[in-house]
């Protein structure tokens, strides 16, 4: 029986970097696939039009309520929609809606789950969202945290990043396989060549890497400056591919806007190697 593996991430945490190597990967591409193209590959549970289709439904019946209902059902809809395991994107937090859970166990095959620290998430989140640094830390540390409806997108549930982180990789029972953005960064070939074997796909690899550099920050940035990405924001006031870096905190984030994530997040950032018992930052 076919189900989904979710790709899942607190927001601006990778989730599209590893979604384009996925379909460079999988489609064994000879260029670059065209970043537009991703929502083909690779399903998102967010997205608006799903649940539309399945419903029929206009935009604007769309209630919490109503997808809350609606969820479990695409989440089987999606299952099937292949004939075989399908690629599904999620930021939601594993938590329930009005008893509904919003990651679907019967329609789960597993998750490979991408965690970046939130000190770098926040500066991330901040120029997408366009919202400020102090009001990007208090969202990342709210317990209930919703990410509002946006154009074509559905309302998200994430909670806090250490809600979010733990929910994913504490859950009992999901298979799971945990990639960290730092060391997606520092050494891809390791890092997406884990990712192969744990989806038992063929690992070939002058096809690893070409997918890797078919799927760099560089070349994404590259083609969003040459195409615009569907999924930046419809006002272009800032780009999806905006930096990338690993560490940029250090030179952004004030004193206290750390302290209050450290304090927040303290024994999760520990538990995903950000910081030592002690209190020391590893990057």
């Amino acid at each position: 029986m076919p189900g989904i593996i979710w790709l899942a991430s607190y927001p601006k945490s990778g989730n599209t970097w590893l979604r384009a190597f996925l379909a460079n990967y999988l489609q064994n591409a000879q260029r670059p696939l065209p970043i537009n193209d991703l929502p083909f590959h690779i399903l998102g549970d967010n997205m608006a039009v799903h649940y539309q289709q399945y419903s029929g439904l206009k935009p604007e019946e769309l209630t919490r309520e109503k997808i809350a209902q609606l969820r479990p059902q695409v989440h089987k809809w999606m299952a099937v929609s292949r004939g075989q395991d399908v690629f599904v994107k999620t930021h939601s937090v594993i938590a329930r809606i009005d008893g509904v859970p919003l990651v679907t166990p019967e329609a789960t095959a597993g998750a490979i789950y991408v965690v970046r620290n939130p000190f770098d998430v926040t500066i991330s989140f901040a120029h997408h969202y366009q919202v400020t640094l102090d009001v990007a830390v208090e969202s990342l540390c709210e317990e209930q945290y919703f990410l509002p409806a946006q154009s074509g997108q559905i309302e998200q549930y994430l909670g806090s990043w250490s809600r979010h982180v733990r929910s994913w990789t504490e859950a009992p029972g999901l298979t799971r396989h945990l990639m960290r953005y730092e060391d997606m960064k520092l050494a891809p070939l390791k890092a997406f060549g884990a990712l192969i074997e744990f989806l038992g796909l063929p690992k070939e690899m002058d096809r690893l890497k070409r997918a890797i550099r078919f799927s760099d920050f560089d070349e994404l940035k590259k083609q969003e400056k040459a195409t615009r990405f569907v999924e930046s924001r419809p006002d272009g006031k800032t780009p999806f591919f905006r930096d990338g870096r690993s560490g940029q905190w250090r030179e952004v984030l004030t004193e206290a806007q750390v302290n209050r994530l450290v304090e927040a997040h303290r024994p999760t950032l520990i538990a995903m190697g950000y910081l030592t018992p002690d209190g020391q930052f590893t990057l």
